[in-house]
């Protein structure tokens, strides 16, 4: 395989794993924060690729999100677009957002 050709090959995985998390946050599932990277977390609406690394760097510091207000502690994110992103966003994992109330995790 040539360069020019790994080059191309390592694009289209690239391009093939951003359309992936677009895809991911435009389907209506919300995204986690706790869990999502910044490719993942740049797809939401009103945060681009700095607010998406403040998010994560807030997150690595402070361990994960207990709710979604938590967010508006991150530099850059007010009540407005914490109030834009709450459709989008979640602190939940699958297996918590699902079990019933009372019950062990």
């Amino acid at each position: 395989m040539t360069h020019a050709s790994k080059l191309m090959a390592i694009a289209a995985l690239a391009a093939s794993l951003m359309l992936g998390a677009v895809a991911h946050a435009s389907e209506g599932q919300a995204v986690n924060i706790n869990t999502a990277s910044a490719t993942e977390l740049a797809t939401l609406k009103g945060i681009g690729d700095a607010k998406a690394k403040a998010i994560i760097a807030y997150r690595e510091k402070n361990g994960p999100f207990k709710t979604v207000d938590e967010l508006n502690n991150v530099s850059g994110i007010g009540d407005k677009m914490l109030n834009n992103l709450r459709p989008q966003i979640t602190v939940e994992s699958t297996a918590s957002a699902a079990a019933p109330a009372g019950a062990k995790q």
